[in-house]
């Protein structure tokens, strides 16, 4: 009850996802409501309850995906009908007739065409030939039972089309460029810090997999989004910003592996003690190149169109000073083995997220 409770305050507190839930819920009832009230009034009673189950199934979470099924349905129907008529009036009503009509039914459903309502070409097809006997009154009847339906849900959803929510996708990359930024910056500090804590460490390899997760989450609301845009009866002004986000998104998705190794490598380091023989002045270096990549994401990952100039300069500064950096610990002899070996290691890490960044930069300027 109480998770009730709150799905009602988060739906009365702003847009979102509860609301539209909320939404999509009244615009059913009322026109499933509508489609049976004047089916019964117009219709055998025998056909009535397809209006209101037509008015449901006309009513999606986006309007192309209502016309989509709503039109699948009406396919489903027409050839469910037809098959259930022709059967009656060639081979009668029979039980090895009405075998074969479902048979012919399931094979026909398969068909990609009807995409998820396929079932619904045997689930007509029973009606017209069991109730209707495959009369064509009844079967004319059924069609406009059916037809009403879907006028009145896919008026429902026009009339209060479902809300836009581009700048919500948006400000969720925004949000996650934010949080990938603050780590990145954390680890900077780790490097930077004498005392670094192990367990913030490994925190963090944790807190990746969480948002890895937000990524596909995130991908998966701006897919949705794109579809909201189709067939919609008020355009968004905003729809050149969901490539953008889209593409942002996918740019983190592939920047997030190379953090999460660069992660791994830092808590391998601090198990072993490594990290405390580092030279200061490669941990120094280091913890620069990691703030610039910072400041590169944070532009990536912002609401407004990407700054190309800016962007291009943080990308070609962090990858002039890790050729400098990868130069200075080539020539320092006195260093160790595993503290090569651990150098190494961080610089291919940073090389390949400065790499992902660039490669991010040409796919977004594009679309800004």
């Amino acid at each position: 009850m109480s998770g009730r409770i709150e799905f009602a305050r988060r739906a009365a507190r702003g847009p979102g996802s509860e609301r539209d839930d909320l939404v999509l819920g009244a615009k059913s009832a009322v026109a499933a409501m509508a489609a049976w009230v004047i089916a019964r009034y117009l219709l055998p009673p025998t056909v009535s309850t397809f209006a209101p189950f037509t008015a449901l199934v006309a009513l999606q979470t986006t309007v192309y995906r209502s016309v989509r099924d709503c039109v699948q349905y009406l396919l489903a129907m027409a050839v469910g009908a037809a098959l259930a008529a022709s059967l009656a009036a060639v081979a009668g009503i029979h039980g090895w007739t009405f075998g074969l009509l479902t048979l012919i039914a399931l094979a026909l459903g398969r068909l990609e065409r009807f995409g998820q309502q396929g079932n619904q070409v045997a689930i007509i097809g029973f009606f017209a030939f069991s109730s209707g006997q495959g009369r064509i009154d009844y079967i004319g009847h059924l069609a406009a039972s059916v037809a009403l339906g879907a006028l009145c849900g896919l008026t429902a959803h026009l009339a209060l089309a479902p809300a836009r929510h581009v700048h919500h996708r948006q400000q969720a990359v925004a949000d996650l460029y934010e949080a990938m930024s603050r780590r990145l910056d954390d680890l900077a500090e780790v490097l930077e810090g004498n005392d670094p804590d192990t367990e913030r460490i490994r925190h963090w390899r944790r807190d990746w997999r969480k948002l890895a997760s937000d990524c596909e989450r995130i991908q998966n609301a701006i897919g949705t989004e794109f579809e909201n845009s189709r067939l919609h009866p008020r355009p968004g002004f905003a729809d050149a910003a969901l490539p953008r986000a889209r593409d942002a998104v996918t740019v983190a998705e592939r920047t997030m592996d190379h953090l999460r190794s660069l992660t791994r490598t830092l808590d391998y380091a601090l198990d072993s003690g490594e990290i405390q023989n580092l030279p200061p002045s490669f941990r120094t270096a280091f913890s620069s190149l990691l703030r610039t990549a910072e400041s590169a994401m944070q532009e990536i990952g912002q609401t407004s169109p990407t700054d190309s100039g800016h962007l291009d300069g943080l990308i070609h500064d962090a990858t002039a000073e890790l050729v400098r950096v990868e130069q200075q610990e080539r020539a320092a002899a006195e260093a160790t083995p595993p503290v090569h070996t651990l150098q190494g290691t961080l610089l291919t890490d940073v090389g390949r997220l400065l790499a992902e960044l660039r490669s991010g930069h040409q796919a977004l300027t594009p679309a800004s």
